[in-house]
């Protein structure tokens, strides 16, 4: 592997509430954290004959706490992988390694929709002689919180006679109440869950208790009973110590389970939804039980898929673009929810993640479907359903497709600029969703999906032929740059929205394909004109021929094998965009030196050759490796400077897969 530095680290990655990262170098620099920056702890510590040293988190929960830190086990490596962070740390005579895994397999829903993460332990003696080893592993009640201010109580379980379940949640249990943006859940219950074993032991305690652990290594066992508590005080927590005897060279291995039982997931237009693992009835004690079971088989399949995934990504874009697709796979994932709906159909919900909170927003859908192109299509058609729920209600008067449904975790109806027709997407939205609708067709080889939906498909490319040549003032999806008129890329996005149309028409078998294909070629001839700057093409078609921006609609020209446009129209922009390459990364267009990283990807991915595209990319890697904004991995920073301006932990980095989208002539979910 390259030595690559994540600017956040993937450890519990399950929705964009169940997400808990490590933003430092080192496991053990800082507190770990809800994707929003706000702490939600967990500390790991181990003692290695009566040696205590510590390999996650920090013990004292206050930046001036008196407590003094246990000295660390070195950490000697890092490696992320797509569904599984790799940790090892050695010292004492002892190698420590501490397994991440989130089993966010996209062909199989009710595992990827399941709320665990597996956190597995493997020791081994590196000195030649034997170490009694025991594992100290916590976690918090801030996971289960929005703010300090909040109560907790909680429980222990014994389930099936095989698990022993520890789980804490809020008193008030505030369901689907709290919709946002910077928010944390504090309804359902987070659990820590271990196998029923004399070498683990369990229990509910508080900090202080905690501290006492890192001076003493004695593990105090009881439950305290003084309940609720406030975040901000003592903080309960709930720990687990495992002995692991004796070690010597053979490796020994533990594992835990992290879980949590949202009750309800998503409001669905007022009606409460659960999440998809509950579809057919099961509770959470049984899930568990059955993610216990499953253990082995699917941290197999997880490896497994690691490997296929590192292998194919690196032959199709080499080390750097497998360094980038190994980080951001789980984040495109865990920034949905996976629900179904009363007649059991998939809901795929995105969440806008330090953009504005909304919920199933169609141009953060756009970006992020050809991870999901590639894996499952279904995922795809669940971000379009509740989409299309909404536009054929009463409540969507307008003649284009909406921007979302709502506020995350409440999909009840559009939000997005007061539903003020100058606050619109009108093109932007009617092209992702025809596009979206025709990638569906391709990579599933059937267009049933697009007949059930077929009126307001026509709408829409009524629309676009009406609108779409010579867009209106108006937002787009970069519409943190404002409103901007006759925009070039946009227009792109409204001739190949119609051309999607028409191969839809094709698909199905109905007679208007010629008539809109017919217009979409004469709309993109007139297009290379009208764009024309020499030897680039413009941001706007009334702007100087010193204007450009990136042009990452084309992309669909060629993977829905529409042609429309010449080939030199792309090739001519690429070459342009590298004289404009700052060190990371071509600028979204020329009002600013900030990017959009999908679009740059997308871009990138029209290159002719391999070494070219490495080229484009290059830059993202060495932001990533580089940047002091230590979130999980921003969309949208400054090429110069490297640092954040908004946006972090988004799905669309769904669309850094794009390219895989050229190897593959699709797959059936």
């Amino acid at each position: 592997m390259t030595t690559f530095r994540p600017p956040s680290v993937p450890l519990i990655t399950v929705d964009p509430y169940f997400s808990v990262w490590s933003a430092a170098d080192h496991l053990y620099d800082d507190h770990t954290r809800h994707w929003t920056n706000k702490t939600q702890g967990m500390v790991g510590m181990i003692v290695i004959d009566c040696k205590i040293r510590r390999f996650m988190g920090k013990v004292g929960v206050h930046e001036n706490s008196a407590i003094e830190e246990p000295d660390v086990l070195i950490q000697t490596n890092l490696i992320v992988e797509p569904v599984t962070t790799r940790y090892t740390f050695e010292g004492e005579g002892i190698e420590l390694e501490v397994h991440f895994t989130t089993p966010l397999l996209l062909d199989d829903l009710e595992l990827l929709s399941r709320p665990v993460t597996y956190v597995t332990f493997h020791v081994r003696a590196i000195d030649g002689q034997g170490h009694q080893v025991k594992i100290y592993f916590d976690v918090t009640g801030e996971w289960c919180v929005h703010t300090p201010d909040q109560q907790v109580t909680w429980e222990s379980h014994v389930i099936n006679e095989q698990l022993h379940a520890m789980s804490i949640g809020t008193m008030e249990q505030p369901i689907l109440k709290r919709a946002g943006d910077d928010t944390r859940i504090d309804w359902g219950y987070m659990y820590l869950v271990v196998q029923r074993s004399h070498q683990f032991q369990s229990v509910i305690h508080t900090v202080s208790k905690r501290e006492e652990y890192a001076r003493s290594g004695l593990f105090k066992t009881g439950d305290d009973s003084i309940q609720p508590k406030f975040i901000s005080g003592d903080m309960a927590i709930m720990a687990t110590e495992m002995d692991l005897g004796l070690i010597h060279e053979e490796p020994a291995s533990r594992y835990l389970m992290l879980a949590y039982d949202d009750i309800h997931a998503i409001e669905y237009f007022h009606k409460p939804l659960n999440a998809y693992w509950k579809k057919n009835g099961m509770t959470f004690e049984e899930m568990l039980v059955k993610a216990a079971d499953q253990y082995e088989e699917v941290v197999q399949r997880c490896d497994r898929f690691n490997r296929e995934l590192l292998t194919e990504s690196q032959a199709t874009g080499g080390n750097q673009y497998r360094d980038i697709l190994a980080l951001t796979y789980r984040q495109a994932i865990a920034a949905h929810k996976l629900v179904a709906d009363e007649a059991g159909e998939v809901l795929f919900f995105s969440k806008e993640n330090f953009s504005n909170g909304c919920i199933a927003t169609v141009d953060v859908s756009y970006p992020s479907i050809p991870l999901f192109l590639r894996y499952n299509t279904e995922l795809v058609k669940g971000m379009m359903r509740p989409i299309y729920k909404y536009a054929e209600s009463t409540d969507w008067t307008f003649d284009f497709a909406p921007h979302d449904v709502g506020t995350y975790p409440q999909a009840n109806g559009q939000v997005y600029g007061e539903n003020k027709l100058e606050y619109q997407m009108p093109i932007e939205e009617c092209g992702n969703m025809l596009l979206m609708a025709a990638t569906v067709c391709k990579y599933e080889k059937n267009a049933e999906f697009a007949r059930e939906h077929w009126g307001l498909l026509t709408t829409w490319a009524s629309y676009l032929l009406q609108h779409g040549l010579d867009p209106d003032n108006q937002l787009c999806t970069d519409d943190f740059a404002g409103h901007l008129a006759h925009n070039a890329n946009l227009s792109i996005k409204a001739i190949l929205g119609i051309a999607a149309y028409a191969y839809m028409c094709d698909e199905l078998g109905l007679p208007d394909g010629a008539v809109y294909r017919e217009a979409a070629a004469k709309m993109a001839e007139e297009w290379s004109s009208m764009a024309a700057a020499g030897d680039h093409y413009k941001l706007t078609f009334d702007s100087s021929d010193e204007s450009w921006s990136m042009k990452y609609n084309l992309v669909w020209d060629r993977l829905l094998d529409f042609n429309l446009f010449l080939k030199e129209v792309a090739a001519k922009e690429l070459a342009y965009y590298q004289l404009k390459q700052n060190r990371y990364g071509i600028p979204l267009d020329s009002r600013e030196t900030y990017t959009k990283s999908d679009w740059l990807v997308w871009c990138a991915s029209m290159s002719e050759t391999q070494p070219q595209f490495e080229q484009m990319i290059s830059p993202l890697w060495d932001f990533m490796n580089e940047t002091s904004s230590r979130v999980p991995v921003t969309d949208w920073y400054d090429t110069i400077t490297g640092k954040q301006l908004n946006f972090q932990n988004r799905s669309v980095v769904g669309g850094f897969f794009i390219p895989l989208l050229r190897k593959t002539s699709g797959s059936k979910s």
